[in-house]
């Protein structure tokens, strides 16, 4: 890694220190895969001992230094003497939204996660600032802590210089290896995209990406695997109950584990192990164990051919027998159901035949009415007539809109337009890495996905059609969703009421004197500012550069004519900043943005000093379907119409 990529990245970052550790270790002790909480430096002061940090070999003496990232494995075996050594613990984290440069130098190499080891030339100013930055945050006092703080970024100042001045090698941690070592140590447990990336100390997004692209496989898909691979041991090399088994692979019931085991396998659990365990070769299980231990005498009885329980209603007998009693039972079974067919049959049709044609015909008429088939970028697809458990991602609003209340929907951003509206909507997790178990639980008879890779995540769990929303109109959307819902005639009502409005806020502006006046839109301010030079970026560019079509400044207008409708924003330093000020700034605002009230080039431009800022709810900006845009229309338009004096 580059130095001047790393030092923009120790700039930006607000880094919190967690903890300062002394440890002397004897000969006799050690330290065995112990999982580091956070980034961390560890830094040798006595003796000398073999590590593993990450699964890289280290013999470290005296004054030797490593560090490593969250989740890195670590391994501390003494040699003869004790070993003395400092550990500190820190958290680095960047203020929302982050910028476009920050996110590709992270995902190129990250400074918090990379691994190294070094003897540094001059090791007298680094003990000594470890030495004081324990003793201060032993202290416990906020100041001292305070203190502790500054001799940490001074302690990494000398540890850089020392670094890239003898040109140490450093190497990025595999964080794949990681999470496949996570994931096979905690299967049993709850495993989301946003635990594991936590544990990681990565995005949800940037592992997802890195994993299937070293993989082949999602992480969910990953841990799924495991799960059936123990699930199949458990059910050939044991009598565990189907209960036992959902609870030692980490689901929450046996009807849900049974579930997730055929859709994963074809076949159910109980019929994997008649179909590859003989009961009399069975070891150390007994001929009844082997037959009736995967379900427990007062459990729901599961019924292999449909994936539901048998109801024991009151009075019912359990349907299982004794060996004597089985054939008679089914004997009894036989002579019901021919009673049951001759009793209901109508006069003079006693005998109608199951092959008659006409009432075959009736039949598959019927089923024909239930489904139909939609043209997508992925081929057809065959949805249910009037879909009643709809999961959707990302599209949210568009559904919405359309009448439709989802069962299941990724994560809201907090101040969306509909946040209310599926306030007690299961969520999904995030769009682009939902949960494939939550999905799965829902039983969705359509699933709507924003996504190439959604798509792949989720197509075999129901008829899914994807939306390439990035690449479509809004108007084609809507209609594309409203043939998937049918719900063809609301969105062409929706998409007309929505251009009327448009078309009076254009007016009401227009008589205002405002229509004519350019317009920025801006986010973040530590250091630099983001300005979008786009029509569908979002944070309320599509309303005002392309429903409204007002005019950015000069200098950004240049660039949303340029941008061919991509989404596209830049980062400008506030010298310049009074450039791209239109007559009236909309800045986007979100919980820990930066304070400007005091910063004097960002007070000295003119719209700001006049009282043309608007601030727009992050959340509220941040999509780009149709019910959102109908609320930013009314925010934007009402705001601008409010600022005029």
């Amino acid at each position: 890694m580059r130095l001047d990529e790393e030092l923009i990245l120790w700039n930006q970052a607000s880094i919190k220190l967690m903890d300062i550790r002394h440890i002397s270790m004897k000969p006799e002790e050690g330290l065995s895969s112990y999982r580091l909480p956070a980034s961390s430096f560890l830094y040798a002061v006595r003796g000398s001992a073999n590590l593993q940090w990450d699964g890289k070999k280290h013999q470290v003496n005296r004054f030797h230094i490593l560090h490593g990232g969250k989740g890195c494995s670590l391994e501390i075996c003494p040699i003869e003497e004790a070993f003395d050594y400092y550990i500190i613990f820190y958290k680095a984290a960047f203020l929302l939204p982050v910028r476009q440069e920050i996110v590709s130098i992270m995902e190129r190499s990250n400074p918090f996660h990379i691994q190294y080891g070094f003897v540094p030339d001059h090791p007298a100013s680094l003990l000594h600032k470890v030495q004081l930055m324990h003793q201060e945050w032993m202290e416990q006092e906020t100041l001292k802590r305070f203190h502790a703080k500054t001799l940490f970024y001074q302690f990494v100042y000398e540890l850089l210089r020392q670094l890239y001045s003898q040109d140490i090698p450093t190497m990025q941690a595999d964080l794949v290896a990681q999470a496949r070592h996570y994931m096979q140590e905690h299967y049993a447990e709850l495993i989301t995209m946003d635990l594991l990336a936590e544990q990681l100390d990565s995005s949800p997004r940037h592992l997802s990406r890195l994993f299937k692209s070293q993989t082949g496989s999602s992480p969910i898909h990953y841990v799924i695997q495991i799960r059936m691979d123990k699930a199949k041991e458990l059910l050939l090399t044991t009598a565990a109950t189907l209960k036992e088994i959902a609870e030692s692979t980490g689901y929450p019931d046996s009807y849900y584990f049974a579930k997730m085991f055929k859709r994963y396998t074809g076949v159910a659990p109980i019929r994997y192990r008649m179909e590859h365990t003989k009961v009399d070769t069975c070891p150390n299980v007994t001929s009844s164990e082997a037959r009736y231990g995967i379900v427990k005498e007062k459990s729901l009885l599961y019924i292999d051919h449909d994936n539901h329980y048998q109801i024991r209603r009151k009075g019912s007998l359990p349907m299982y027998y004794s060996n004597k009693s089985s054939l008679a039972v089914i004997l009894m079974l036989c002579l019901t159901l021919l009673l049951s067919a001759c009793s209901t049959s109508t006069p003079g049709n006693a005998l109608q035949k199951p092959s008659d044609p006409v009432s075959v015909n009736d039949s598959n008429a019927a089923t024909q009415k239930q489904t139909k088939i939609v043209s997508t970028v992925k081929g057809d697809v065959e949805v249910p007539l009037k879909p009643k458990r709809v999961v959707v991602l990302y599209l949210l609003g568009d559904v919405l809109a359309l009448g439709v209340k989802p069962v299941g929907v990724s994560a809201v951003e907090q101040g969306a337009a509909f946040e209310k509206e599926l306030a007690n909507t299961q969520t999904l997790g995030t769009w682009f890495e939902p949960s494939l178990e939550a999905v799965l639980a829902l039983d969705p008879d359509v699933i709507i996905v924003p996504s190439e890779e959604t798509y792949d995540m989720l197509h075999q769990i129901a008829p899914t059609v994807y939306i390439p929303y990035e690449k479509m109109s809004v108007d084609d959307r809507l209609k594309k969703l409203g043939e998937v819902l049918s719900k063809e005639g609301e969105a062409q009502a929706l998409l007309a009421s929505f251009r009327v409005k448009v078309e009076q806020s254009k007016q009401k502006l227009q008589n205002a004197g405002i229509l004519d006046k350019t317009v920025s839109i801006m986010e973040g301010g530590k250091g630099k500012m983001g300005v979008i030079t786009s029509k569908n970026f979002g944070r309320g560019s599509q309303v005002i550069y392309e429903y409204l079509g007002m005019k950015g400044p000069k200098i950004i207008q240049q660039e949303i004519e340029k941008s061919n409708d991509k989404a596209s924003g830049k980062n400008v330093s506030f010298e310049v900043l009074a450039d791209y000020a239109g007559d009236y700034v909309f800045r986007s605002a979100y919980q820990g943005m930066v304070d400007l009230s005091d910063n004097p080039i960002w007070n000295s431009i003119p719209a700001v000093k006049e009282g043309r800022l608007i601030e727009i709810n992050f959340g509220l900006s941040y999509y780009n379907d149709i019910y959102s845009l109908d609320k930013q229309l009314d925010f934007i338009v009402g705001s601008l119409l409010a600022n005029v004096k």
